[in-house]
């Protein structure tokens, strides 16, 4: 019996598997170590997960989540284990999650497109090069973090038009004054701008907002992909943003003159099928 969980800034999804089918799925908040510290980790487990987690002991709990850089993996593994039974436990970045999920053993280049954005080159065995994403405020482009910037720096700014900000303003129940204080003066900005995000897509047909999110898609293709041999292999997509805009960002890659290979909202499903064979390799 093993456990995996796949964590993004958002939300975190976590699956009990044995012999590579799921026994059980669960979802908790985004655990992230980079900018939570360890007892906050531990309170999420205990209040989110635990109560709903059966069985509570696992040969293996193998855990994908943003901010697992390597200085940070120890504090991982001790929330992990000081509330979860694991025989081994074994911490790794949510871009190695998404590379296994959706590339099993097979090289690619494989994008995450959700709340936050990375991109890597994989060999089918390891991340052999990866573009630092640098966060939303430097990079992320094409996440849900920076659509839902653009949106408000646009409509803000009045690039957008008059009606469509009354629209947005109104469905969300925010002032100007509101978004300033959430983006600026409160925890998690980067979660707050992902979820006004999809309100571009409530507006798709709406010119500027399809210039919007076709630009940002172009821009994280150019600043990120481009930089891997995008020539000689297809670029896998995972992630909400990726799921939800498949076809503008089918479109984005033809303009930037790539190849699309598989577009999936959660790695999951892979993930239960790359470890059931790992057990049986």
């Amino acid at each position: 019996m093993i456990l995996i969980a796949d964590s993004g800034s958002t939300k975190t999804d976590w699956c009990v598997a044995e012999n590579g089918k799921q026994v059980q799925r669960m979802t908790t908040k985004g655990i992230n170590p980079y900018f939570q510290p360890e007892e906050d980790i531990v309170k999420e487990l205990q209040t989110a997960l635990l109560p709903q987690l059966q069985p509570a002991t696992f040969d293996v709990l193998y855990f994908y989540g943003t901010g697992c850089l390597p200085g940070k993996i120890p504090m991982m593994k001790q929330a992990l284990g000081s509330q979860i039974h694991a025989a081994t436990i074994e911490v790794y970045s949510d871009m190695v999650g998404a590379a296994r999920g959706l590339a099993g053993r097979n090289p690619g280049i494989v994008c995450i497109l959700g709340t936050g954005s990375n991109s890597c080159y994989y060999d089918g065995k390891e991340i052999v090069s990866n573009v630092s994403p640098l966060g939303f405020i430097l990079g992320d482009e094409g996440s849900g973090a920076v659509l839902g910037k653009l949106l408000v720096g646009d409509l803000l700014k009045n690039q957008l038009p008059t009606d469509l900000k009354e629209k947005f303003l109104q469905q969300f129940n925010l002032t100007p004054g509101d978004i300033i204080e959430r983006v600026y003066r409160q925890p998690f900005p980067n979660r707050f701008l992902a979820s006004l995000s999809p309100f571009l897509n409530q507006n798709i047909d709406v010119p500027e907002v399809r210039n919007l999110v076709l630009n940002a898609f172009k821009a994280f293709l150019t600043r990120n992909v481009k930089q891997y041999d995008y020539k000689n292999n297809k670029v896998h997509f995972i992630g909400s943003i990726a799921y939800h805009y498949k076809d503008i960002l089918e479109e984005a890659l033809q303009d930037t003159g790539m190849q699309l290979g598989t577009i999936a909202q959660a790695p999951m499903s892979g993930l239960v099928e790359y470890h059931n064979q790992v057990q049986d390799y």
